[in-house]
């Protein structure tokens, strides 16, 4: 039931907008393997721009001869500001959702 109501219109709109893009516009060095990736977001044909920590993991080959890196990326969205602004109270009156979505990303990339 969750997932067909986060697909709803009440939420992702996902039979409308089926997709969610982001387009890197930036990625600026903050040193000891720190960046800054800068981009645009969309969701819900909202598109607004976003801000995210990049750090560095390293790099290894593995047993395949494939150089790989790995990053973990990390952020936070207000969801409202992508139309997403269903909101309920539970009978205790706490908050169902939060309007802060934090994003965390482990990406492993292989050299080509």
């Amino acid at each position: 039931m969750r997932d067909g109501h986060l697909k709803s219109d009440e939420f992702f709109g996902a039979e409308n907008f089926p997709t969610m893009n982001f387009v890197s516009t930036r990625f600026d060095s903050k040193g000891d393997g720190a960046f800054e990736l800068g981009g645009n977001l969309t969701i819900r044909d909202v598109t607004k721009e976003v801000v995210l920590d990049v750090v560095y993991g390293g790099q290894m080959v593995d047993f395949y001869g494939n150089t790989k890196a790995g990053f973990e990326i990390s952020g936070a969205i207000n969801r409202k500001e992508f139309g997403l602004t269903w909101d309920a109270v539970t009978e205790a009156g706490g908050i169902v959702v939060s309007d802060t979505v934090k994003l965390a990303m482990n990406l492993q990339l292989q050299k080509q």
